[in-house]
């Protein structure tokens, strides 16, 4: 008969199954870790986040504007500063009680008895003002220059740089300009006229000299920032001599 193989099993030794056992044991661990995390997450109520505050708002300065009292040389200046501070300050502001604030400024001389008037006006229900532009309107047709163009154009001729830098001559001639009449030519003769000589004939000799009162305003700025740094270069370099 041939003969038979007999297949053994080989019984685990007492190491394996030690080994087994802590495996398991370690497992079942990990697993009750997770649990409890998983407990502790549904028992945990969830944290409300309370909302950033609100940037506060940018509070912007702006001069009031000064005291008028009727001379009319002030009302330009007077309305043109109320319209600002009525625009950056008060602009949300119901317009009877911007009547009453611009109001506020008239004081002195015969603004004085004309603002009781207006407000008698206002009081009574009488009164042709209910905004603030129709205020601004009144009072320019009361106080203002009967003749504005004369006296803007007797302004402007006798206007000259002298002892201002140009910056300043600039805008003190852009000021008299506006309600003058003048314009193209005329204006620039007005301009060329009141710069100092230095200025104006260097431009005036220029290989290509401007001719529009806005070349003429933007050569002569670049001009004198030249002359002026000319004029420093040479302090530094008459120094190191």
């Amino acid at each position: 008969m041939p003969q038979q193989q007999q297949q053994q099993t080989t019984a685990p030794t007492m190491e394996q199954i030690l080994q087994y056992m802590a495996q398991q044991s370690e497992a079942i661990t990990v697993l009750q870790q997770q649990l409890l995390a998983a407990q502790a997450a549904i028992a945990t109520p969830a944290v409300a986040v309370a909302p950033a505050p609100a940037a506060a708002p940018v509070i912007v300065e702006v001069a009031p504007p000064p005291k008028f009292n009727g001379e009319r040389s002030q009302v330009v200046g007077f309305v043109n500063t109320c319209h600002l501070f009525i625009q950056m300050r008060i602009g949300q502001v119901e317009e009877r009680s911007r009547i009453s604030w611009v109001l506020s400024y008239v004081q002195g001389g015969v603004a004085e008895v004309w603002k009781d008037n207006v407000l008698d006006e206002i009081t009574k229900g009488t009164s042709a003002v209910n905004t603030v532009e129709e205020l601004f309107t009144k009072i320019r047709q009361e106080f203002g220059e009967f003749d504005e163009e004369s006296r803007k154009v007797d302004e402007l001729r006798v206007l000259e740089q002298g002892g201002k830098t140009v910056d300043e001559y600039i805008q003190e001639f852009k000021r008299a300009v506006r309600g003058s009449g003048y314009k193209g030519r005329a204006l620039v003769e007005e301009f060329k006229r009141g710069l100092s000589g230095t200025i104006r004939r260097r431009l005036a000799e220029a290989e290509m000299p401007p001719t529009t009162i806005v070349q003429w305003q933007e050569r002569v700025v670049q001009l004198d920032c030249n002359i002026r740094q000319s004029r420093v270069e040479e302090r530094i370099l008459g120094s190191r001599c």
